[in-house]
């Protein structure tokens, strides 16, 4: 086999040439040997704008005793140009699977064309650690067609002016209601002391799932998109008290002028840059944003003071939960039959992905070489001492991680230090999706139609212009145009998985 370049065209043609090299690779003996030297190729999503250079790829190869050939696929083309390599069979040995609810890659993964690895995870120390909510939830039609990549499960809390709540003499809320008399404080009492009447309590974006509403709503007791009663039955979280108590609430906070008027039409980047310059003291987001908006604060807000909060519960819910994305999973590496020939060959590609999970693999995906891009300061936190280099040869491959978080470096920054240590405490409560890993015909045809149903009564009912049975009648009509169907199907597939 010709030797490629490591790091493939990101073409279409590189998949293809990438294709054509590998399907005339020598077929495995049958035997399993660790300790022999893989040639491994990679169809990958890039998320930078240029593939890295060989550096940190050099010693990925030397710590796996492996050839990797990658072929890039950029982040933004990723789900036609997967969509094209799937329908031609232009694959590699592993395959980067991030939209799972693509049909096309659904349809792919049912078919057969990769291989079911569930029965090999034990065989290998850290695949053996994938919990069974991570297996299951990753699974299609009860069946594991690659290994998770493995994410944060609920990365989403409260931010808050620090500096404004110790301005008002107030406390660091703990529930909903306290949220909401922090939220009318840094509102009408000007929190900033400038004399001015220029600030709200929230400032939010027009996403029901990112924004406010969702991490609201976990604190009021609604499921995380469906629930499944003791009968099996799938209950949409929107036909939930719960989600009727996080409509009600935020349509006190828009009623009463304690978020911002345009919500509902703002983007992410304008909700961040509106808190970054002060006229806003409550974020409701990825807890990890703290440091975003910690940095763009600076020459604005250089006093600006953050507090982190991951425990808020309401009256109604007393027990702490944190919806949970996507079940924490971020896609698959997946194993196509066509590439990967046999048993003994399967076996020696899962050695290299579980050898990726390798604390001293993790760190040089993540950070680089120590004293070349990266430094231990006294607290075990690591410093990026070159970022240009960093970003050249390192940062590209964070994505390619099987595993995003748990290892022991920290951040340097005290406010992303802080923000990592409660994501990570939020796992202990996530709430997961049953539904996630099911599958739904109509829900895969008609999901995103009948959603905006959905999601076009929540801001108008939010909004004051439908009231509580124009919303019910939106529900109904999403039951009727399909969502029933969809809760019936639901439950077969259940039913089919145990």
């Amino acid at each position: 086999m010709k030797k490629l370049s490591k790091l493939a065209s990101i073409s279409l043609a590189g998949m293809l040439l990438l294709a054509g090299c590998s399907g005339g690779k020598e077929q495995s003996s049958g035997t399993y040997d660790e300790n022999s030297k893989a040639e491994i190729t990679w169809l990958n999503i890039l998320h930078t704008a240029s593939p890295p250079t060989d550096t940190i790829l050099d010693k990925i190869e030397e710590k796996t005793n492996a050839e990797i050939k990658f072929s890039w696929i950029p982040d933004a083309s990723k789900e036609e140009r997967i969509n094209t390599a799937l329908a031609s069979d232009s694959l590699a040995d592993i395959v980067t699977l991030t939209i799972l609810e693509n049909s096309s890659v659904r349809n792919a993964l049912k078919s057969g064309m990769f291989w079911n690895v569930e029965d090999y995870l034990d065989e290998f120390p850290n695949l053996k650690e994938i919990s069974q909510d991570v297996r299951d939830s990753a699974s299609i039609e009860g069946k594991l067609y690659g290994i998770p990549f493995q994410k944060d499960l609920a990365r989403n809390g409260v931010v808050l002016r620090k500096d404004w709540l110790d301005n008002l003499g107030l406390e660091v809320p703990k529930t909903v209601d306290e949220l909401m008399e922090v939220s009318k404080a840094f509102t009408e009492n000007d929190p900033d002391g400038n004399g001015q009447n220029d600030t709200t309590g929230f400032v939010d974006r027009n996403d029901l799932i990112y924004g406010a509403f969702k991490t609201l709503s976990s604190y009021f007791g609604t499921p995380n998109v469906w629930e499944m009663d003791e009968n099996g039955d799938f209950i949409p979280e929107f036909e939930t008290d719960g989600y009727v108590k996080t409509m009600d609430y935020m349509k006190e906070l828009y009623s009463n002028g304690w978020i911002n008027k345009d919500f509902a039409v703002t983007a992410k980047t304008d909700q961040q840059q509106s808190f970054a310059q002060g006229k806003a003291g409550i974020y409701i987001g990825a807890l990890f944003d703290a440091k975003n908006l910690q940095t763009m604060a600076a020459g604005i807000q250089d006093n600006m003071e953050l507090a982190l909060v991951n425990d808020m519960v309401s009256e109604s819910n007393p027990e702490r939960a944190i919806w949970a994305a996507n079940n924490g999973i971020g896609g698959l590496l997946a194993f196509p039959r066509s590439e990967v020939k046999d048993e003994a060959e399967l076996k020696r590609i899962l050695k290299f992905v579980n050898d990726l999970l390798d604390p001293e693999i993790y760190t040089l995906m993540t950070y680089g070489l120590e004293d070349v891009h990266y430094k231990l300061t006294d607290d075990d936190s690591y410093e990026i001492i070159n970022q240009d280099l960093w970003t050249q040869e390192v940062q590209p491959f964070a994505a390619s991680r099987p595993k995003e978080s748990g290892y022991n470096l920290k951040d340097p920054n005290p406010i992303k230090a802080l923000a990592d240590e409660m994501i990570a405490d939020n796992a202990n409560y996530a709430v997961l999706n049953p539904a996630y890993s099911l599958e739904s015909a109509t829900n895969t045809s008609q999901g995103s139609e009948l959603q905006k149903i959905i999601t076009d009564a929540t801001y108008q009912y939010i909004l004051g212009e439908i009231d509580l049975d124009g919303f019910k009648q939106a529900v109904k009509t999403w039951g009727d145009s399909g969502g029933n169907t969809i809760k019936e199907e639901y439950k077969a597939a259940y039913e089919q998985t145990k």
